[in-house]
């Protein structure tokens, strides 16, 4: 078991978990667009690594249904509706805990300091810490935002910008998070060690290789 001075997590899909059916999700949006579907959640999730930076929720969103449209040879014009109405559809309070990620987040309070590193911007991603009554819960809080050079993992300058308010050395801390393409690349590319925890999709290790791989977060008291 190793000592960090800081504890980092992601947020979605980490620490917390949708309530709303993602597939019903996408269903329903296309029916409000008035289109037929075209992609499931496993196609926007594939894409997610190649879109450029959005500077907003609704800009991500216009680039992945662009892009998922031009995988699908569909014209990509429907990708504006398409956004707007997936973003009334989905609900950002409708989060609970992953399993076991309460006692996690506690678990590394007990050790040190604790960092949230999260894909998101401030106000979708407060709602859903509000919700799980964890806002109050980190040393430092770091959501995206471009405009002020702190772009989405892998970037390194979310990782930078927690450990500077943190005040703690790369290898001195760890990040825990669910994805390859984000977390455990940035996490490495930043110098930290990295603990993936792995939800069953197709997506496992490839390029970017974990110090730590979890099957839940039940387990995480065993590494940190």
């Amino acid at each position: 078991m190793a000592a960090y001075d800081a504890i980092c997590f992601d947020l979605d899909s980490t620490l917390c978990k949708p309530t709303q059916d993602a597939a019903d999700v996408l269903e329903s949006t296309f029916e409000r667009a008035g289109h037929e579907q075209f992609c499931t959640p496993a196609a926007l999730r594939a894409a997610v690594p190649d879109l450029p930076t959005a500077e907003t929720d609704r800009e991500f969103y216009e680039h992945l249904f662009a892009e998922v449209a031009a995988r699908s040879g569909v014209e990509t014009e429907i990708a504006s509706t398409l956004a707007a109405e997936y973003l009334e559809v989905r609900d950002p309070t409708a989060v609970e805990f992953r399993p076991g990620a309460q006692t996690a987040l506690e678990h590394a309070r007990d050790r040190g300091q604790v960092g949230l590193i999260t894909n998101g911007g401030r106000p979708t991603q407060t709602q859903k810490l509000q919700t799980l009554g964890i806002e109050d819960a980190f040393d430092v809080r770091v959501f995206t935002e471009p405009s002020a050079g702190i772009h989405p993992k892998p970037s390194t300058a979310p990782f930078e910008h927690a450990l500077a308010e943190l005040e703690v050395a790369p290898d001195a801390a760890i990040h825990v998070g669910d994805s390859l393409h984000a977390d455990v690349a940035g996490a490495n590319a930043m110098g930290l060690d990295s603990a993936w925890l792995d939800l069953g999709r197709d997506d496992g290790p490839g390029d970017h290789a974990p110090t730590y791989e979890l099957a839940s977060l039940e387990t995480l008291e065993t590494i940190v």
